[in-house]
């Protein structure tokens, strides 16, 4: 079973997180485009896509933590330094997409279409995002090498 979990756990995190990622990495430099060329229709649509990636891969991504915490039950390191740790972590990155990225790509995508200046919001949605992906970063080294682990990985 703890195979199983890990498993879920290990595909839910490339499958969500990887996708949500990405996304808000490209979000800011799509929104700089789509403001400097107002006429090509193309751009804006992008944006839109790239938001809804976002959006849609975020909630999927429940099952990231969901399963982590049943395989980390399963293996009996629940009360894991390391572990609590990634999750800490795991929530501040939560909390970062839910209450800054989203609203952030929500607010200059309706800039764009009004043909407001994104610049100043573009550079601090990139801020945040790449807080965002560093958080991740440390968590999956974190998950990896796992502090006090008996493996030897």
């Amino acid at each position: 079973m703890t195979a199983f979990l890990l498993s879920v756990h290990v595909l839910a995190a490339i499958l969500t997180i990887g996708p949500v990622a990405i996304a808000a990495s490209m979000y800011p430099a799509a929104v700089r485009s789509a403001a400097q060329h107002p006429d090509d229709p193309g751009k804006p649509a992008t944006v839109v896509v790239l938001h809804r990636i976002t959006r849609v891969y975020s909630v999927i991504a429940i099952f990231v933590p969901v399963f982590g915490v049943a395989t980390g039950a399963q293996l009996g390191v629940l009360t894991d330094t390391w572990l609590i740790v990634s999750m800490a972590l795991t929530a501040v990155a939560a909390a970062i997409l839910i209450g800054l990225i989203l609203p952030g790509q929500r607010q200059l995508l309706s800039d764009v279409w009004v043909h407001r200046d994104v610049a100043a919001a573009g550079r601090r949605l990139g801020m945040q995002t790449g807080i965002f992906n560093l958080l991740w970063a440390i968590v999956v080294v974190l998950m990896i090498y796992r502090p006090g682990s008996t493996t030897g990985a």
